[in-house]
């Protein structure tokens, strides 16, 4: 269990770094584009994010393990 935690707090950290190396202008752009929106609606955001990420990997642990 804990190994699943780190494996995927490192993945996360993995995809975060590409996304700055790669990109950093968009995420700067996107930054800025957050400012205009109210806590309600990043709040919903961040909800729909979790939920697809929990979908996800129920998707991969059900489907997906032999």
């Amino acid at each position: 269990m804990l190994d699943n935690v780190v494996m995927a707090i490192g993945l996360v950290l993995v995809i975060e770094g590409l996304l700055y190396a790669f990109v950093p202008g968009h995420l700067r752009n996107m930054a800025s584009k957050l400012r205009h929106l109210t806590d309600e609606q990043i709040r919903v955001i961040g909800m729909a994010a979790l939920a697809a990420g929990v979908l996800l990997v129920w998707v991969a642990r059900v489907f997906l393990q032999g």
